[in-house]
């Protein structure tokens, strides 16, 4: 595919040097997939994403909403309170991938019980 920014001669995915496969890193990533889901209802602070995101460490949150937001798919906004009050929004760029990462999450909702997972060793 031709490169819009002209950053680029064109995009392929498949080609080792390609920055699409930092992309597709961040997004196939659990937690990234399962944070803009979360959000697409609206913001939420930290707190409230941990709960509903189950089983995801603080650790492991943190640094997917940072990677997050330096891609552009979310911003963060500081409400100067005590204590100070942080909430994580999609932006633009976030909504227009909720689609196509919400299409994943239900095809693999519906086809759980066709796929052989494999148990952890």
């Amino acid at each position: 595919m031709r490169c819009e920014s002209g950053k680029h001669d064109h995009h392929d995915v498949y080609a080792a040097l390609c920055p699409c496969r930092d992309v597709l890193d961040l997004l196939a990533n659990k937690w990234s997939a399962l944070a803009i889901g979360a959000l697409e209802s609206g913001p939420q602070r930290f707190g409230e994403l941990q709960r509903h995101l189950q089983g995801v460490s603080p650790k492991v949150l943190t640094q997917t909403l940072r990677r997050l937001e330096q891609a552009g798919f979310l911003d963060r906004t500081i409400y100067p309170a005590v204590p100070l009050h942080v909430e994580y929004a999609l932006t633009a760029l976030g909504h227009s991938v909720t689609i196509p990462l919400g299409l994943l999450r239900d095809w693999v909702e519906q086809h759980l019980d066709d796929i052989k997972v494999p148990s952890p060793d």
